[in-house]
C-alpha cells in the first residue's frame, strides 16, 4: 500500500454544520374561521353571510356590525313597543332583539323623516323611548339563522316572542348579543318588504311606516306611563 492517502469524495446528501436547514419550520395551525369554524371570526361565516347571501355591507372587526343608511334604517325601541309592532309588518320584515330591545328595519331614510313624522303624529312634545339609527351609523349584526340544534330544536322564538337568545353552540368570536327574531331570507328582495313612506313609492306589499311610527310612539308613551306608576291612556280614535 502506498503511504499517500486518498482523496475523499464528499457525499451529495452530507450536510456540513454551516449549511441551511432543509427542514420547514412547523406550520401555524389554521385558523378555524377559515375552515368554517367556530373561532374568532372577523372575515368568516357570518360577514360572508350578510355580504354575499343579502348583499348588505358589513363594518370591519369584530363583533361583526352592520352598516346601517344604505340598505336599511333601524328603529330601536322597547320590547313592549316591538310587541305591538309585529301586527303591522309582513313577514318578510326583519326584526332583532337585544336584550330588553327590539330592532325594526325600516326603509333606508326612514331615521331623517323620523323626528317630522313625530310632529305630524303629535308625538314630537312627548319624551319616547324611541331611537332610530340611519346614516352613518352601525347594527350589531346578529348570528345568522342556522340548522336545528343538537337536540334537535331550531332555537327560534314562538312568533311574537321578544327573548330571543343565542342558541347554544352559534357563538362565533363575540358574536351573539343580538339575534333574529323575524330573519332576513337571502334570495327574497327584503329591503321591497320594509316599512316607507307611501309617499316614497312604496309597493303596495311594503308596510306603512306611519302606522308603524305611531304604534310604537303609542306603546312607548304608555310604557312610560306605567313605569312612572300612571295609568295608561285611552288610545285616540287615530286609525290604529
Amino acid at each position: 500500500m502506498s503511504g499517500t492517502p486518498h482523496a475523499v469524495t464528499p457525499s451529495p446528501h452530507a450536510v456540513s454544520p454551516s449549511a441551511p436547514r432543509l427542514v420547514p419550520l412547523p406550520r401555524r395551525p389554521l385558523d378555524p374561521a377559515a375552515r368554517g369554524g367556530t373561532g374568532p371570526d372577523p372575515g368568516g361565516r357570518v360577514r360572508r353571510w350578510y355580504e354575499h347571501e343579502l348583499g348588505w355591507p358589513t363594518v370591519p372587526g369584530d363583533p361583526v356590525r352592520l352598516v346601517v343608511g344604505v340598505r336599511f334604517d333601524v328603529l330601536d325601541v322597547p320590547a313592549e313597543a316591538g310587541r305591538a309592532a309585529l301586527r303591522h309588518l309582513g313577514p318578510g320584515c326583519p326584526v332583532a332583539v337585544r336584550g330588553p330591545r327590539v330592532r325594526l328595519l325600516v326603509a333606508p331614510g326612514s331615521a331623517e323623516e323620523l323626528p317630522g313624522l313625530l310632529e305630524w303624529l303629535d308625538w314630537g312634545t312627548l319624551p319616547l323611548d324611541l331611537a332610530a339609527v340611519g346614516t352613518g351609523g352601525a347594527m350589531e349584526a346578529p348570528l345568522p339563522p342556522c340548522g336545528p340544534d343538537a337536540d334537535g330544536s331550531t332555537g327560534a322564538e314562538a312568533p311574537g316572542s321578544v327573548t330571543g337568545r343565542p342558541r347554544p353552540g352559534g357563538r362565533v368570536g363575540s358574536q351573539g348579543a343580538a339575534v333574529w327574531l323575524r330573519p332576513p331570507e337571502p334570495g327574497c328582495e327584503v329591503e321591497a318588504s320594509l316599512p316607507t313612506l307611501s309617499a316614497l313609492g312604496g309597493g303596495g306589499a311594503a308596510p306603512d311606516l306611519v302606522r308603524l311610527v305611531d304604534t310604537v310612539a303609542t306603546w312607548c308613551h304608555r310604557t312610560r306611563l306605567r313605569r312612572a306608576g300612571a295609568q295608561p291612556p285611552a288610545s285616540p280614535a287615530r286609525g290604529r
